[in-house]
């Protein structure tokens, strides 16, 4: 949806692939879902003209993320996508799991490591939407360089630290 007929429309919510949101998310400790909770906030300021600040929307993901996921289950009810996308919930559990790993106790921290799987279920309504609303638009479904590096950086570092948990004392 663009204000002018030869630009392509544009999607919605930040478009990123499933598996590129779960490996990116699990190699960087969680980091990638509050870059994916800016990028989303971003595109809500833009389109919506709002003055809110999309970092800290992202620092403070756990008091905005249900407004986030909200939002998209919103929008997609308006695009006619057929998607149950359950904001509440789904907030609940990202919180829960995302906070996981700071209050248990070794290795159960580790369960922290599933916090993307809420933001699969809103991710695929996403990319469900900007498919509707552009269908041009780029999927991000490619890993570039920098996505690599983060990959196997963060990936050995985390390979270490889960190694690390599970070693007997």
């Amino acid at each position: 949806m663009s204000d002018h007929p030869d630009e392509p429309a544009r999607p919605l919510f930040f478009p990123v692939s499933i598996l590129k949101l779960t490996l990116l998310s699990v190699s960087t400790f969680g980091l990638y879902e509050l870059y994916w909770i800016y990028k989303n906030w971003s595109l809500v300021k833009e389109r919506e003209i709002l003055s809110i600040l999309p970092f800290w929307r992202a620092f403070f993901a756990y008091f905005f993320c249900y407004s986030l996921f909200k939002r998209i289950a919103g929008s997609c009810t308006e695009a006619g996508i057929e998607r149950r996308l359950v904001p509440g919930p789904l907030a609940v559990v990202w919180i829960a799991l995302w906070l996981g790993g700071v209050n248990l106790p070794n290795p159960f921290w580790l369960v922290s490591y599933l916090s993307f799987v809420p933001l699969l279920f809103v991710q695929a309504a996403v990319n469900a939407l900007n498919q509707t609303v552009a269908p041009d638009h780029d999927p991000n479904n490619r890993f570039t360089r920098i996505n690599f590096v983060w990959l196997i950086l963060a990936g050995l570092f985390s390979i270490l630290i889960i190694f690390g948990a599970l070693l007997p004392e």
